[in-house]
């Protein structure tokens, strides 16, 4: 089954959607993928381990608004004989369901966002636009939460053609105890210390203020490291805050997002999400493939990923933040008993092949006509 995803960008930086972990497992699933950026990227970090999977990447090189999207991507589409188009992302979904109906092809589309931020005038007229489009032009608007599910009927007003696909993450296999050594050594954290790290981009709504100041709030005595993974605009100003203070300083380390995400997971005791919304945060599914327990504030779908068992919920508060990883660093059988309850529930739930498998099941429906159920 030949499917082509279009997206704005393939930039590292952009919102992630797992196209390289759904990459790796299409083949199993009997999908054929081809990926369409209306954008190019200076960065080829995706686009090069797109390309090492055997799928076939086209940049257009576009601006946002530019009239030539929609006939570039038809041609696109019909070149590589794309039997159905999924888009992701406000800019392709626009620009996605006009070429669709110009090469003929259904067209599905993927809700990435839950937006519950004030919006003013304009932002609600666009959000209303790009509904009634949905509802309209796609097959399908898949949601990846419950949560998500519920948030998107409440604007819709409908639910239909919604559907629940959550998102998968490949498999890293077992843990390799040497690259664990190798990797702390190289933060100078030793077996002794707990290591948690946080991945988020640095960036507004990623509450790295309120991490930061959850760990200056830990009594001195715990042996705990931070280690930040992202990159961002707020990268000066968080290496500002790290710098002035001492509690910070000789707790955190700053990684470089272009080393390895997979061997800091290994080498890690604990993740951190401490952002202000998700739908279904692709960070806490690869700590889950790793077997890390999370800590994780409550916000949106978040609850449908973290439970008791694989790690710890807690508000957007720093205090309550600072008492959870206190209570787990001070606790290595719990969070013995975490990780292998995380890593059971990432095989029975989240591995890609079975999104993979999930999405076909869409697609095929779609392409024959099945309705989706209310």
């Amino acid at each position: 089954m030949k499917i082509a995803h279009l997206v704005p960008t393939l930039h590292p930086d952009g919102p992630e959607i797992g196209l390289v972990d759904l990459a790796g497992a299409a083949r199993e699933a009997g999908l054929e993928l081809v990926v369409v950026a209306l954008a190019a990227t200076s960065d080829t970090t995706q686009v090069s381990a797109l390309r090492r999977l055997d799928v076939p990447v086209v940049e257009l090189g576009l601006a946002r608004f530019d009239p030539r999207s929609v006939p570039r991507t038809a041609a696109q589409l019909r070149r590589h004989g794309a039997q159905l188009v999924h888009t992701h992302l406000p800019p392709a979904d626009v620009v996605g369901a006009a070429a669709a109906l110009r090469a003929r092809v259904p067209a599905v589309s993927t809700l990435h966002r839950i937006e519950n931020l004030p919006a003013d005038r304009g932002d609600r007229l666009k959000r209303s636009a790009r509904i009634l489009a949905r509802q309209r032009f796609m097959a399908r608007t898949i949601a990846i939460s419950q949560v998500q599910r519920e948030w998107y009927r409440g604007l819709s007003g409908s639910g239909r053609n919604l559907v629940v696909v959550p998102n998968g993450v490949t498999d890293p296999g077992p843990a390799d105890p040497e690259r664990r050594r190798d990797r702390r050594a190289a933060l100078e954290v030793d077996e002794k210390e707990v290591l948690v790290v946080s991945g988020a981009p640095m960036r507004r709504g990623q509450g790295h203020e309120l991490l930061l100041d959850a760990v200056e709030a830990l009594p001195d005595r715990l042996p705990l490291a931070v280690a930040l993974a992202g990159d961002g605009p707020l990268l000066p100003w968080l290496e500002s805050r790290v710098d002035t203070s001492d509690d910070l300083a000789a707790r955190v380390r700053f990684v470089h997002r272009r080393q390895d995400l997979s061997g800091l997971l290994a080498a890690a005791d604990l993740v951190v999400h401490t952002a202000r919304s998700g739908a279904a945060p692709t960070a806490l599914l690869r700590a889950m493939a790793a077997g890390v327990p999370q800590v994780a504030t409550r916000v949106g779908g978040v609850p449908e990923i973290v439970t008791a068992a694989t790690g710890a919920l807690v508000p957007r508060d720093a205090g309550a933040l600072a008492d959870a990883l206190v209570d787990l660093a001070e606790d290595p059988r719990r969070r013995l008993r975490m990780a292998e309850a995380s890593r059971a529930r990432f095989l029975a739930e989240y591995d890609a092949t079975a999104w993979a498998q999930r999405l076909r099941g869409v697609y095929e429906n779609v392409l024959a006509g099945v309705a989706a159920p209310a």
